[in-house]
């Protein structure tokens, strides 16, 4: 048995979490473009499993050089989805995704910058970078006669917020709806609940947060591990596939990456972004979220309310912050709610 203080040393050493066999097989009915795959169409967990589908890469050039890892899912002429996955992720964050949606739609995911397969690049890492880097992916796989939902996780969720600020007349052009998921616009540290404290203190110490999400700490898989990053970024109830499938992805993730995103995102204000959010915006979390908790998820809401862009607020019970991938069919059918807005 994994001791306590072990488990919470590991949690230490997750560094930036801290604060911050595909299914065509198991199908046998006709699918319609209202309709998506369910995890009871296929055998248990096989929406997390690599997609059949084979991918078209568009190559996506930034203008420091940088070269973006861009897949295309799905009929490209098909109604788009785009996909923004969170920090340490990649990608294949959105296999359940792709796996639900690529045989209707035009589902488009790609890396972060210094994640996956990106380039980092020589830029300044903050939210006009994730701003850019979107509008680029966009300009590359969306066409005004056939918007896009926008769906963003966690840092995705900011990468969206990010670029509706910084070109708030993409929005309405580009884009029909969009999802924000277990993410937040500011005090990412102030409001976390990853790090218990004692009640006298509001708040992690800013030095703190920054050498936490700064770490660059190599992160090495073993029970520990899985079961830090379980605590840190899942709720107790995730299946050891669900989590299995996370930590394969968390520990993907470059440690030099991860050190100078996380920084990044320790004074994160992008707040005043939400009056560009000119188009049906959903926010979703999960209950049990420690990274970006539920009252982050109804302030963002309550702002987006005031500018009259607010479609749904969702608090799906009993998840953590990866609620693609904890909560995949309550998650894609919000998804499949806003394509067809």
């Amino acid at each position: 048995m994994v001791s306590r203080k072990a488990v919470e040393g590991a949690i230490l050493g997750v560094g930036g979490l801290a604060a911050a066999a595909g299914i065509g097989a198991y199908l046998v009915r006709r699918r319609t473009r209202t309709s998506i795959t369910r995890t009871t169409d296929t055998a248990p967990d096989a929406l997390l499993r690599t997609p059949t589908f084979v991918p078209r890469i568009v190559p996506v050039v930034t203008d420091d050089g940088a070269e973006l890892h861009v897949r295309v899912y799905g009929d490209p002429d098909a109604p788009p989805i785009v996909f923004s996955h969170g920090w340490t992720c990649s990608a294949d964050y959105w296999i359940p995704q792709i796996n639900a949606f690529a045989e209707n739609y035009s589902v488009i995911v790609y890396d972060q910058r210094g994640h996956g397969r990106s380039d980092v690049g020589t830029r300044l890492l903050g939210p006009d970078v994730l701003a850019d880097d979107l509008a680029d992916v966009l300009a590359a796989t969306v066409a005004e006669d056939n918007k896009a939902v926008l769906v963003g996780h966690s840092m995705g969720g900011m990468s969206i917020m990010a670029w509706a600020g910084r070109y708030p007349k993409q929005v309405d052009r580009l884009v029909s709806a969009v999802l924000l998921a277990s993410t937040a616009t500011d005090s990412l540290v102030r409001e976390t609940t990853v790090i218990p404290l004692p009640e006298r203190f509001r708040r992690v110490p800013l030095p703190l947060s920054r050498a936490v999400l700064g770490s660059a700490v190599p992160l090495r898989p073993s029970p520990v591990m899985r079961q830090a990053i379980k605590y840190v970024s899942m709720a107790p109830g995730a299946t050891p596939a669900e989590v299995a499938f996370c930590e394969k992805i968390v520990l993907e993730c470059q440690p030099r990456t991860r050190g100078i995103w996380g920084a990044a995102l320790t004074e994160l204000d992008i707040h005043e972004a939400l009056a560009n959010m000119s188009v049906p915006t959903s926010v979703l979390v999960g209950s049990a979220d420690r990274l970006t908790p539920p009252v982050q998820a109804r302030k963002l809401a309550q702002a987006l309310e005031s500018h009259d862009h607010l479609s749904r607020l969702i608090e799906i019970p009993r998840i953590g912050h990866m609620s693609s991938v904890e909560a995949i069919d309550e998650f894609n059918e919000e998804v499949l709610r806003l394509r067809l807005l």
